[in-house]
């Protein structure tokens, strides 16, 4: 049981993949963040589209 116990206290896998699961995350929120960004810009641009369509009719 001793032994089990010491194994497991030396193994680093689990802290290796929350390593990578905290990583990850901190990637989509910053590509959340990104197309926030972009949709905001993208709705303008498509607002002074139909702005000026809807002028020239």
């Amino acid at each position: 049981m001793l032994h089990r116990l010491r194994a497991i206290a030396r193994d680093n896998r689990a802290a290796t993949a929350i390593e990578y699961g905290l990583i990850v995350s901190l990637i989509v929120v910053a590509i959340i963040g990104a197309l926030q960004g972009f949709a905001g810009k993208t709705i303008s641009m498509w607002t002074n589209v139909s702005t000026a369509v809807s002028g020239a009719s």
